[in-house]
Parts: structure tokens; sequence; C-alpha cells
């Protein structure tokens, strides 16, 4: 008789969806509540965007136990610099810490990465470009082509980068975030519930939200 041996992992795929457009004076970062694992939903009341600095937000989708971690690391690193600068790390700054501490798919705000990481074939690390725009998550196979379509900025995988600023107003940037994450709900289920919507802007940061599917 063969001898069967239980797969276990600590690992486990929460889900939810991610997505950041960057304008010339603002950027919009915006994640759905939902956090499932399987077919079940363990909550639908999970906020996927974290503030790191006073202008400086992450949001991430994924295995959150990890983004806890990294979140709790970057805070750590982020104390330690203002006691030693008595500032705040700026944006590029918390950029590179990021890119330090990187392990899987991640979106910061106005920079994009990924598990590839920013290495030349020289082994120097370069801060990736700005991008006009970004999804991660489960739903980003569904949102990046729409947003592929509706804003046709360079790939940010080009090299040399090319920085893109997205041709939208603040307000377009918005209603056309809220169109992606309730398209994406009707065919993503690990994506719904609610989108929570940050606005960076030279006023400082504003929250929005609106209700998505609960199926």
């Amino acid at each position: 008789m063969t001898k069967q041996h239980a797969n276990w992992s600590p690992y486990d795929n929460n889900g939810g969806s991610c997505v950041a457009i960057a304008g010339a004076d603002y950027c919009v970062i915006a994640a759905d509540t939902r956090m499932s694992t399987g077919y079940n939903i363990l909550t639908r009341e999970y906020s996927k965007i974290s503030q790191l600095a006073d202008k400086c937000v992450m949001a991430s989708s994924g295995f959150q136990a990890d983004v806890k971690a990294l979140q709790k690391v970057l805070s750590a690193r982020h104390l330690i610099y203002q006691h030693q600068h008595n500032k705040q790390m700026s944006c590029p700054a918390m950029a590179q810490l990021l890119s330090n501490t990187l392990y899987y798919k991640r979106f910061f705000p106005y920079y994009s990465f990924n598990v590839l990481g920013g290495l030349d074939n020289e082994g120097t690390l370069h801060l990736p470009s700005t991008v006009g725009y970004s999804s991660q998550g489960s739903g980003s196979t569904l949102i990046t082509p729409f947003l592929d379509n509706q804003l046709k900025s360079p790939s940010p995988l080009l090299y040399p980068p090319v920085d893109a600023v997205t041709p939208l107003s603040e307000a377009e940037a918005v209603e056309l975030v809220k169109t992606v994450f309730a398209s994406a709900t009707e065919r993503d289920i690990y994506t719904g519930d609610k989108v929570e919507i940050v606005i960076l802007n030279a006023s400082g940061i504003r929250r929005e939200y609106m209700d998505l599917r609960k199926d």
C-alpha cells in the first residue's frame, strides 16, 4: 500500500487586486478590501493600502502575512532614518529601501517592482523608472489590458527606462480606477466587496470608497 504524504505549506494567496495611476501632479492608488483563501472569504473589510510616510503609500496583494512582515521592516527602517536624519524618507529613498527588501511582486507609488529586481548585467542596482500605471494581484490580467488600451503608456519593462506620465486629470484617473475594478469584480472571485482609493497630490492624501460585488 502506497504511503500517503500530506502536502502543507504556510504560504497562501489571499487574492485581491491593486492598481495605481500616476499623473503629472498626483498619484491614485487603489485596492479592493476582500481577503480570501481558496473559495472562502476571510473578511470583506481588509485594507491592502499602507501609508509608509506623509506622502508615501504602498498597496500589496497576495499573501498578507508576508505583506505585514514587509510593512514592519519598512516602518522600522523608516523610523531609524528619521532619528538619524531628522526628516522623513523621500519616495525614491523608500523605493530604494523597498528594492533591497523585495521578495515578491509589490507596487509602490510611481514605481513598479517585480520579482526580477533591478540589477543590470554588472550587478548594479538601479531604481525603476517612473511609470504611468501599474496593476498587481489576482485581477491584474483583466485590469492591465484595459489600462493599456485606455492609457497607451510605454512598457515599464523597456530598457533604457522610459518615463511616462498618464495624460489624465486626477478626476478622470479616479473614475478610470472605479471602472476597472467594477469590471474585474465581474470575473475575478478574489476581487470584490469594496475598493479603497487613495489620492496623493500637493494638498496631501485623501481616501474614497466604492462598493463592489459581494458574491
